[in-house]
């Protein structure tokens, strides 16, 4: 439906892809929408009973308002433009803003310290970093893109993106991300089935750890400290004082 189907409908008509490239003018969007309702007279696909509701999602896409939450799809999410970032949680689109310094240092050395221990003991998991889809739920409804996602079967991914609950998943905190990783991210990853999942709070310097295997793991820790990762029984550690350093090293002690 939404988006997917009604670019089907115009690939049928000489429009093609005019609606799905107006984005950035609206003047050439309402005219590409005219003709759509227009020539969709004698159209099979006239009646096309969700035709008004498309054209609204499209005009949603163009303008960034999403004023139909709720009502999205992986299909819409799919038929994005790709300069358009966001997640789609329940069928609500959430916009992602570009990360900053800290947090792709964070994400780097994070990224590289759980591969190495991966190779070092000859591990089928995977890391995979943002920007990767993940269908959490295996829904229609639901494609996140957590920073950081370690995946142990390869049932847990395709080609294209992640299916289901990853083991592992780390976010780091932003100002416009804070709010959704610590509370609608939390439950859905709980309930979906991550076993482990990390919050890094760049400003505060810590790292919350939920252990949703085991609660006696879960906790608080300062970037002074060598967190265990519980997916592997605490066998790898990551000292957040070195990642800490590699910050201070690249933006001095204020970073």
């Amino acid at each position: 439906s939404t988006i997917a189907s009604l670019e089907n409908v115009l690939k049928k008509r000489s429009i093609r892809y005019e609606v799905m490239t107006a984005f950035g003018d609206k003047e050439k969007l309402s005219e590409a929408l005219k003709i759509y309702a227009l020539e969709g007279a004698d159209d099979e696909t006239a009646s096309h009973p969700q035709a008004e509701t498309e054209i609204k999602i499209i005009e949603d896409v163009r303008s960034g308002e999403w004023s139909h939450q709720g009502m999205y799809s992986v299909d819409d999410y799919l038929s994005l433009p790709g300069e358009i970032r966001v997640e789609l949680i329940d069928g609500y689109f959430y916009d992602l803003a570009a990360p900053s310094s800290v947090h792709q240092i964070i994400s780097t050395e994070l990224s590289f310290e759980l591969n190495s221990f991966i190779k070092k003991n000859n591990g089928e998991c995977r890391v995979f970093t943002a920007p990767f889809d993940i269908q959490l739920d295996k829904d229609d409804k639901t494609m996140i893109q957590p920073d950081i996602s370690v995946i142990c079967k390869r049932s847990g991914y395709t080609s294209e993106r992640g299916i289901g609950a990853p083991d592992l998943v780390i976010e780091i905190l932003s100002p416009s991300t804070k709010n959704k990783d610590m509370r609608l991210k939390l439950t859905k990853y709980a309930q979906a089935g991550v076993r482990e999942y990390w919050i890094v709070d760049p400003d505060a310097r810590i790292v919350i750890v939920y252990d949703f295997e085991n609660e006696k793991n879960t906790g608080i820790y300062s970037f002074d400290t060598a967190i265990p990762v519980s997916i592997w029984d605490g066998k790898c550690k990551i000292d957040f004082s070195l990642i800490q350093n590699e910050i201070e090293k690249a933006l001095g002690k204020g970073g």
